[in-house]
């Protein structure tokens, strides 16, 4: 579980730093709303991948294909929403939103290659 907290501590010390030294430009208002959002999906990421890994990961490759298909919809959704509610300055939303799927799935990712090496 260590290992899922750490993305965000990351991230939140980075945000910290861009607000302290004035790259505020180019980091959405709604940036900690995308970070929930990430840490939601993750947590769910994790717990149904552990679910996949009992009886010696018979139905792993059905849990983790589920947890793609999850994200993949639950971030259309998310960016729908806030589209629908016309957030302001739309292409800073989405490219910041595109650059947090980026770091957290390459992250998860990493995290996952890390587990499957020990099988």
């Amino acid at each position: 579980m260590l290992r899922t907290i750490l993305p965000y501590i990351f991230i939140l010390i980075v945000f910290f730093l861009a607000d302290y030294f004035g790259f505020v430009q180019y980091l959405h208002p709604n940036k900690y709303i995308m970070l929930v959002f990430f840490g939601a999906i993750s947590y769910l990421f994790h717990v149904i991948l552990k679910q996949g890994m009992r009886d010696k990961g018979e139905k792993f490759i059905q849990f983790y294909l589920s947890t793609v298909i999850i994200r993949f919809v639950a971030s259309g959704i998310f960016v729908g929403i806030g589209l629908y509610i016309r957030v302001e300055n739309v292409k800073l939303f989405i490219a910041d939103f595109f650059v947090l799927y980026l770091f957290f799935t390459l992250f998860e990712i990493f995290g996952l290659y890390r587990t499957l090496r020990r099988f």
